[in-house]
């Protein structure tokens, strides 16, 4: 992505339409724009959980994925492109596998909650499997890279499994959902 902004303020997309990575314009109403949208949010979610006390291997995962995220939005926004590979998805299997490895295994399904981190890290989930049907989404209308597709399933996963490696390091228990008893 070769340009960079000098100025917040263009006033290019009063019309409605916004730049892409490759210089092509686009409407703001796009599935390609909105997509980009879900990225960029779930990033500054990852962002939040940040602010959080959290153990150094965790702030560097997150650092990590707020880097590929930033690649991933920027893929997205030139058509043909792909800049995430599988080498950022055998990252993240081998992240699940680390924390995977320390959890007791499920009983029952995980409500969200538990502590501040785990809450945080519960929401980051449910923005990533927002962003990635909206990827599928326009895979299905244009070419997105399979390696896009697969690292936005496999983080849903990780934040998941980070959610659950929050409570239990902070000593709480994991929210589990009792379903309709009689």
């Amino acid at each position: 992505m070769a340009n960079r902004l000098s100025a917040i303020v263009t006033r290019t997309g009063d019309d409605g339409t916004t730049g892409l990575g490759d210089g092509t314009r686009t409407s703001k109403s796009s599935l390609r724009i909105a997509t980009i949208g879900e990225i960029d949010e779930l990033n500054s979610h990852i962002g939040l959980l940040l602010t959080e006390t959290l153990a150094a291997p965790i702030r560097e995962d997150l650092v990590a994925i707020q880097q590929d995220l930033f690649d991933l939005g920027a893929e997205v926004s030139m058509p043909g492109q792909r800049i995430l590979g599988s080498a950022c998805v055998a990252r993240l299997d081998e992240r699940l596998a680390h924390y995977n490895e320390t959890l007791p295994r499920l009983a029952e399904f995980i409500l969200p909650g538990g502590t501040r981190a785990a809450a945080q890290a519960h929401i980051c989930r449910t923005v990533c499997r927002r962003a990635e049907r909206s990827l599928v989404a326009l895979a299905a209308a244009e070419p997105v890279g399979q390696s896009a597709r697969q690292y936005c399933n496999r983080l849903s996963d990780l934040l998941f499994v980070l959610a659950r490696t929050l409570n239990r390091q902070a000593g709480g228990s994991e929210p589990q959902w009792r379903g309709t008893r009689p």
